[in-house]
This record gives C-alpha cells, sequence and structure tokens, in this order.
C-alpha cells in the first residue's frame, strides 16, 4: 500500500472530544455555551494553541473539509421557503418585519466597514460587510427552541432574519468571490450554476414523488439519503469546476433539498449524520488550527478584535432597534444581541478569503476568535433578557347542562389541564338536589361551576361563553343544545360538540359541522369499539393518559405512513377521520392534510406530537 503520512490516533482524538463534549456540557451544567463553540475550544487546547497533541494528516484533513461542505449544505436546508410566501394578514407579519430589518443591518454593516477600512484596519470592505452582517442560524436556532418563542411572532422575526441573513449573505459571498477572479468567465458560470440548480429542483421535484423512488426509500435502499450525497458531490464538483467554491455548491445542494419539502424524519437523519460525526471534527480542526500564540504577537490584533467585536454589536442592535414598533424595549435589545451571533459562515468565508489571499492568517484567526467571543456573549445576554416564555394557556371548556353526563366529564378534563366552566340554570340544581347531594366529591373538586337564570344566548353572552375554545351543548333539551351551537357559529372557528337524543335530527347536527354526541349514539360506537379494538378501550380508560382529537396541518407529513413517525412516544392513534370516513390506522396508514387524529397518551406526548402536526 506504500508509505501514509497518517496516523489514527489524532483522528481518535478529535472523534473522543467530539463525543466528550456535549457530556461535559450537560454535567458541568454549562448548557448556555453552545455545543460548536465548545467543541472549537476544546480544538484549540488540543491544537497550536494548547498541548499540540493533534495534528492535520491527510484523513482528518479531507474529514474536516466534508464536515465544512456537510455543514453548509445543513445551512441551505435550514432555510425555510414557505415563510417566504407567508400569506396570513397578520398585524405584525414577520417576513415583512424581517427583510425591513436586515436591509438596515446590511446597511449598517457597510457603514461600519468603511469605518474600519479608514481606520487601516481591512482592506476589503465588501467582504467585511458580509463577515459583520452574517448570523449564525445554528446558535440562533437553539436559543429560541430553549426559550419556547419558536412559534411566537417575536421567535419568528428573529428566525426570519437569521434565515434571510444566511441566504442573502452565502449568494453575495458566491458572487463577490467570482468577481475577484481573474477570469472574466466566472460570474457567467455562476450564473450558469444557479441555473442548473433551477433546473434541476424542476426535474426533481416531478418525479420525487415517483412510486419507485417512494419504494426504494426505506429499508436497506436508502434512495432519499443516497440522492442527498450525490446531489452534494454533483454541485460542489460543478462549483469547483466553474471556478466557484465548494461551500457555495454545498450550500445551493441544501437550498434545493429544502424547497423539495422533506420529511421531517429524513431532515433528522441528515442533522443526526452531520452533526453526529463529520461537522464536529471540523468544528475541533478549526480549534486545533488556531494559533491563539502567534495572533497575540501581532499588535494589530489588541485593536482590531476589540473593534471587530463593537462593530458586529453596533450594526446589529441599533438598526434593530426597528423592532420597537412591535416588540417591548428588552424583547428588541434582546433580538440585537442574539442576532449578533455569527460562526459558520465567517469560519468558512475566512478560510476562503484566506485561500484566496485577500486577508493574511492574523486576520483570519482574528474573525474566528470574534465569531466565537459573540457565541459567547450573545446568547448568554439574549437568555438574560428575554425570559423563558410560560407554557401556552390552558384550553378553554364551556360545557352547558348540569348532569350525571357532564360533572365527571369535566372533572377528568381538567384534571387533564384544560380550564373548563360548567354552566346550569338555578332551577336545575333543585331538580338535580339528589343527584348533588350524592356528588359531594365532585364539588369539592371543581369550583368551576356557573349559575345563569336561562340558557339564552344574549345570557352566555354576557357570560364570555362563547369565547371559550371548546363549547360542549350537553344540556337534557335537543332544541336548547341546536339553538346555542348554531349561535356559536357565529363566534368564528370553534370545536363545538352537541348532544342531541333524537336520532331524526342527527344529520341536523352534522350538517352544521358539529361533533355529535348522544347517549345512545355513544353507546352503540363504544360497544362498537369494544368489538373491533377492544385494547384501545382500556388505553381510553386509563387515568393517567387522555383523549384528545388533533388536526394534521404539516405538509411535511402528507402522505407519510404511520409507521415513519418517529416522534409518537407513548400514543397510539385510535381513529383517523377524513371527510365522511372513518379510519382504523395501520402501520402503512397514510396521513393527510386535514386528517383529525383520535389519540390518547399522556400529556406530554400529546402536546409534543400536537406541535409537531400542526
Amino acid at each position: 500500500m506504500g508509505e501514509t503520512a497518517h496516523s489514527p490516533i489524532s483522528l481518535l482524538i478529535v472523534i473522543s472530544v467530539a463525543f466528550l463534549v456535549p457530556i461535559l456540557l450537560q454535567r458541568l451544567r454549562w448548557t448556555m455555551i453552545p455545543v460548536v463553540v465548545a467543541e472549537i475550544l476544546a480544538g484549540m487546547i488540543l491544537g497550536k494553541s494548547g498541548m499540540n497533541i493533534v495534528q492535520e494528516d491527510s484523513w482528518l484533513a479531507i474529514l474536516s473539509l466534508l464536515g465544512l461542505i456537510f455543514l453548509m449544505f445543513l445551512s441551505g436546508l435550514e432555510i425555510d421557503f414557505d415563510a417566504f410566501s407567508q400569506k396570513k394578514k397578520e398585524k405584525t407579519n414577520p417576513f415583512v418585519i424581517a427583510s425591513i430589518a436586515f436591509l438596515l443591518v446590511f446597511g449598517a454593516s457597510f457603514l461600519v466597514s468603511l469605518g474600519l477600512k479608514g481606520l487601516g484596519i481591512i482592506e476589503q470592505t465588501f467582504f467585511m460587510t458580509l463577515i459583520i452582517s452574517t448570523i449564525s442560524l445554528g446558535v440562533v436556532v437553539p436559543v429560541l427552541k430553549e426559550r419556547r418563542i419558536m412559534e411566537t411572532p417575536l421567535g419568528q422575526t428573529i428566525l426570519l432574519i437569521a434565515v434571510i441573513s444566511d441566504f442573502v449573505t452565502m449568494i453575495l459571498l458566491a458572487v463577490f468571490v467570482s468577481l475577484q477572479s481573474d477570469n472574466s468567465a466566472q460570474s457567467l458560470l455562476l450564473l450558469v450554476l444557479f441555473a442548473v440548480a433551477f433546473v434541476l429542483y424542476r426535474i426533481l421535484r416531478r418525479f420525487r414523488q415517483a412510486p419507485i423512488l417512494e419504494k426504494l426509500s426505506t429499508g436497506t435502499v436508502q434512495l432519499g439519503t443516497r440522492g442527498v450525497f450525490l446531489l452534494i458531490i454533483l454541485f460542489v464538483a460543478l462549483a469547483e469546476n466553474m471556478g466557484a467554491e465548494n461551500i457555495i455548491g454545498a450550500f445551493l445542494a441544501g437550498v434545493i433539498v429544502s424547497m423539495l419539502a422533506p420529511r421531517k424524519e429524513f431532515v433528522h437523519q441528515l442533522d443526526a449524520f452531520g452533526y453526529g460525526f463529520l461537522i464536529p471534527i471540523f468544528f475541533v480542526m478549526v480549534g486545533v488550527k488556531l494559533d491563539l500564540w502567534a495572533l497575540i504577537q501581532d499588535p494589530k490584533v489588541y485593536i482590531f478584535i476589540p473593534l471587530l467585536l463593537i462593530s458586529l454589536y453596533v450594526s446589529k442592535v441599533i438598526p434593530l432597534l426597528i423592532l420597537r414598533r412591535w416588540f417591548n424595549w428588552k424583547e428588541t435589545l434582546g433580538s440585537g444581541i442574539l442576532l449578533t451571533s455569527t460562526l459558520s459562515l465567517v469560519i468558512a468565508a475566512a478560510a476562503l478569503a484566506l485561500q484566496k489571499d485577500m486577508i493574511d492568517q492574523s486576520l483570519h484567526d482574528g474573525l474566528i476568535l470574534v465569531a466565537i467571543l459573540s457565541c459567547f456573549i450573545s446568547p448568554v445576554a439574549f437568555n438574560r433578557l428575554v425570559p423563558v416564555k410560560d407554557s401556552s394557556p390552558a384550553t378553554s371548556v364551556g360545557m352547558v347542562g348540569l348532569n350525571v353526563i357532564t360533572m365527571p366529564v369535566a372533572l377528568e378534563v381538567q384534571k387533564a389541564g384544560f380550564d373548563v366552566e360548567l354552566y346550569t340554570q338555578k332551577q336545575q340544581i333543585k331538580e338535580n338536589k339528589d343527584v348533588i347531594q350524592n356528588n359531594d366529591v365532585f364539588y369539592n373538586k371543581f369550583q368551576a361551576i356557573k349559575f345563569v337564570d336561562d340558557f339564552a344566548a344574549e345570557t352566555m353572552e354576557a357570560q364570555k361563553f362563547f369565547e371559550r375554545d371548546i363549547l360542549v351543548f350537553a344540556s337534557g333539551d335537543d332544541n336548547i343544545n341546536m339553538q346555542l351551537a348554531l349561535h356559536a357559529k357565529s363566534w368564528g372557528e370553534k370545536q363545538i360538540i352537541v348532544r342531541m337524543e333524537n336520532p331524526e335530527r342527527h344529520h341536523e347536527v352534522r350538517e352544521n359541522g358539529f361533533i355529535l354526541f348522544s347517549t345512545l349514539f355513544s353507546t352503540s360506537t363504544l360497544l362498537k369499539a369494544q368489538i373491533e379494538a377492544p385494547n384501545a378501550i382500556d388505553l381510553i380508560a386509563r387515568a393517567e393518559d387522555a383523549v384528545q382529537t388533533l388536526v394534521m396541518g404539516n405538509r411535511s407529513y402528507h402522505e407519510v405512513q404511520l409507521g415513519q413517525l418517529p416522534f409518537l412516544g407513548d400514543v397510539l392513534i385510535l381513529r383517523i377521520y377524513r371527510n365522511n370516513d372513518s379510519i382504523i390506522p395501520h402501520g402503512n396508514t397514510r396521513l393527510q392534510l386535514g386528517d383529525r387524529l383520535l389519540v390518547t397518551g399522556s400529556l406530554e406526548s400529546l402536546a409534543s406530537l400536537e406541535t409537531e402536526l400542526s
């Protein structure tokens, strides 16, 4: 095999460090530090800045390069193009706000770069503008998830600013590199690369639902995963042969896959491979190659690093004060500080600029050091300013009618975490005196009973009954139940349950889009369910579990088989209601948009499933 210039020892050390870093962060409770920053610091301890026990050989060089390529691919994959086509007419449209905010940040970054050039710190103004205006999605997304604000207007606005920044700065970096080339045709070749990406996307979009591809995407074939790696290598090869950089090709491959709207479990597989193997090697090696001792010997660095760090915060925090129009001061300042986090693209761009002789080694190392410092400071400051969002308010339920049916149900639903109010007429207290006296336990545990003179619509409006999320009309009078339900329709889309004991009027309930309940219907349904699926009834009856209906609204899971869902936990899907059909679910049953799923399981698992499917 000939002589080799590599040893597996360095590779073993790097992979061991990548394995141990997350464990140490958890054990030491340093969860505020992003894992990628900790990996770079570990690399610095092992490399030139520390013990110098890891040497870059051919194995590590190749794996580190593949890590960078896969990181850029995942950066493109992170971009959610649904956000760019948002059609909701909301008071605070996150996309519009994010677009304006990024333009202001980019303009401020350009002005700051002009100032740095005037001080003689840098030479390339536009390159430094890209460095300053970029934002690290890999830092922003975990912080938003930890704060539980990802789905709020603030979280969506922060996320979109980061996404737009990531996308625009990467494209502009590709254009900048092509313009710096001595080859006048390179800019044209870059346009050809974008054209190829668009044409290939159109082709893949047409054939991605082909039955043979679906069949080959599971088991040992995993055609989708093979296709992704083929796409990455294809665009990396095209980019290099067209005079662009491999990271641009990898980023475009990620954008194509994102536009194809892959299933979430498939994206999880790609994330697991990238962040579980290749990407940690790249970040550790960034630290290994960073020579802090050589860096501090350059007097210019003592001016450059503080100035650049200040420039990062000035160019983000000041322009983003515009967010004060929609958010409070703490949220506005926190957003600007968090969006100063910059890492992945800075490292990639700095490596590219060093390779092209646009910057020297000390400036390259200084940029990385500043990026690391920003990822230390920004998440901690944001977490101080923006508190963890309280859990979403409990679903409110209003029930009309105090009787032997509603009393135990109200108590059990309240135990399951719902905000329940039970309305009854004062005269019903006298009529149901015996029932009430025999249910002291109910009255001791359930306090949310509202007494009204009658069930007229005006009376219930005065009680703000129709503002609740779920409305249950379960009095003993079919006419009252139906009249109130019809009035409730004018209050918008709500889940309305109507008790109707007259079988001849069951169609009236269904035609109005209400959920039918009757003792006769429920009894026959229960008996049928015990015949078809007796174990399901046992699960429903378990006190520690809850039963609820979820609506499938995530298009990523459209036509996905139930057996392929990775996040069910202890949830059991009892029924699927599709249009007017009731489907008994099996492992190969495919979900469709708009399906109503009757599910049971622990509250934690049900909440996770609802978040994933909604």
